[in-house]
């Protein structure tokens, strides 16, 4: 293995640590050392890599933005977005629990983006909230909105829905599950969707 092939490995490393470490811990309570030794790596190792712990932050949530990103990248390849927005949103919202489940660099991700203890450059949550306010747009547009449903307020119950799973699925991991998924969105879409 040479050199620039083990770095990457050892950035890698610290990244998923500090992942694991932030997930349980927090941003404020997390330490270098702690992340260092969770990835195998010497703190001059952590620093030949990272300036700090913020600079790991940045790293982990510019991951989790990535993903957010693959999910809409892929929504919109389905060509599906003007014609049936809220099946989008849906699956969109499916494809993110399953992602917050699964990858704890992307659930480390969005919780440093809500922890007050550290503010970094990216909004992970913003990111989601742009996307979902996009699609309601498009269902709205298109009459996809039952009459009187705000597209605000659908915007809002939405976020705080996929927040609430994530926080909840965090903790009980029944939450974020897809069938669990399914039903409230099919509670939800009964009421924003006409008819």
């Amino acid at each position: 293995m040479d050199k620039q092939e083990r770095a990457a490995r050892t950035r890698e490393s610290l990244v998923r640590a500090a992942a694991e470490v932030f997930a349980e811990e927090g941003f404020a309570a997390a330490s270098v050392a702690t992340i260092s030794h969770r990835a195998g790596v010497t703190t001059g190792g952590f620093h030949f890599h990272f300036a700090g712990k913020a600079a790991l932050a940045q790293a982990v949530e510019d991951r989790s933005v990535d993903a957010v990103r693959r999910i809409i990248d892929t929504a919109r390849a389905g060509g599906e977005l003007t014609a049936d927005p809220l099946r989008v949103l849906s699956d969109s919202t499916s494809a993110l629990m399953a992602l917050l489940a699964e990858d704890v660099v992307v659930r480390a991700g969005f919780g440093l983006s809500a922890d007050v203890s550290h503010r970094g450059r990216i909004d992970v949550w913003g990111e989601w909230r742009s996307w979902v306010d996009e699609l309601l747009e498009a269902a709205e547009r298109g009459g996809a909105l039952a009459e009187g449903v705000s597209r605000r307020d659908a915007a809002r119950a939405v976020v705080a829905s996929t927040v609430g799973l994530e926080v909840l699925g965090a903790a009980e991991p029944g939450w974020a599950a897809p069938e669990m998924v399914a039903r409230i969105w099919a509670l939800m879409l009964g009421g924003q969707a006409p008819g």
